[in-house]
């Protein structure tokens, strides 16, 4: 197998040298072109038709937001974005670069990390991202759709009220936790649990962006908080921190990971299950591995409805593939009628 391609964008001299010495130091890569600005960027990769790319979020000429939305629109690659977590605007273009296809995001080196340890996450990351396969310009591609489809009304009436709506996405999940809330009408006002695999420089921020995007309270609770209290709103797992519903309340725990997961999408559902079984409901979005895949399934045998994206609507088709193959899911959905199963769940209207 040959080296992977990748082309580094980046505005800053010091650090763009550094990324190439880093995938110049990885066997498995190899650096075909350098961009300092996102026009360059957009040149280069319709040049080299790269197997990856890095790319910074603040760029001369044109941002890494317009460049990341030129390329999936026009040279479909995958783009790992290698971001500034402490800066709170070029964050949140990095979660539009996300909804418009990136696949991945990392923080920029900090100089606090020890030797090799940013490096090796940096190697790791990109790996993941080159062998992913995109599709052409997401965001245009999936626009949300407020109506339920008729292959929707099987999972409407329920045969009592939905209590509770568990959610667990990873890679490729900012567009579609963005495309399913943004589906759900005022009216919705079932509490909304979500678990997205996340780093911790960069949660707060995805909150905040994720709230004005879908325009519904997204919070990280602090634990003990009664569920029923939160209604119509999204309660996202911290990073590093299960996410799970004991006695009614919402639970933090430092549990071992799982399927090496902090927060993990199986625990959150297994505590649905057992608290809420079939007051609850439960849907897998796109991601990387297999994390959900069995808590979806003990929501299903505990009477809960269940739902799991589709293969051509994902970004990786990993964590529901792995539901698809376990019979967890009762419904396998395009991203853009997921919104919708779920308001027919709720039984609410579109006001």
């Amino acid at each position: 197998m040959g080296k992977l391609r990748v082309l580094v964008v980046e505005d800053s001299l010091t650090i763009r040298r550094r990324l190439v010495e880093v995938l110049q130091e990885a066997a498995e890569f190899e650096v075909v072109a350098e961009a300092a600005d996102g026009r360059q960027a957009v040149e280069l990769c319709l040049q080299h038709r790269p197997d990856a790319v890095t790319m910074d979020m603040v760029l001369p000429e044109m941002s890494g937001l317009a460049a990341t939305e030129y390329i999936m629109a026009h040279c479909p690659t995958p783009i790992l974005v290698v971001s500034s977590s402490f800066n709170r605007g070029e964050v949140w273009k990095t979660y539009d670069a996300l909804a418009a296809g990136a696949v991945d995001v990392i923080d920029k080196p900090s100089g606090k990390e020890a030797p090799g340890v940013w490096e090796s996450r940096f190697v790791s990351a990109l790996r993941i991202v080159s062998r992913v396969r995109v599709i052409t310009h997401i965001r245009a591609r999936l626009a949300v759709q407020h109506s339920v489809s008729p292959a929707l009304a099987s999972l409407s009436p329920r045969a009592g009220p939905l209590e509770v709506m568990g959610l667990g996405a990873s890679t490729g999940g900012p567009n579609a936790l963005g495309v399913v809330l943004s589906a759900l009408p005022k009216s919705f006002s079932v509490p909304v649990l979500a678990v997205m695999h996340i780093s911790a420089p960069f949660e707060v921020s995805f909150a905040e962006w994720l709230s004005a995007r879908v325009s519904r309270p997204v919070i990280h609770p602090k634990g003990g908080e009664l569920v029923e209290s939160l209604a119509g709103r999204v309660v996202l797992a911290p990073a590093d921190r299960h996410l799970v519903v004991r006695a009614g309340r919402i639970r933090l725990t430092d549990d071992p990971e799982r399927h090496s997961c902090r927060p993990s999408v199986d625990l959150l559902f297994e505590s649905l299950a057992a608290e809420y079984g079939r007051a609850a409901a439960g849907c897998l979005l796109t991601g990387m591995g297999r994390d959900g895949a069995l808590g979806l399934l003990s929501l299903q045998r505990a009477g809960a409805p269940t739902i799991a994206q589709d293969e051509a609507t994902s970004v990786v088709y990993g964590m529901p593939r792995e539901a698809a193959l376990l019979g967890a899911a009762d419904r396998i959905l395009p991203l853009d009628q997921i919104g919708g199963a779920i308001v027919a769940l709720a039984g609410v209207g579109k006001a």
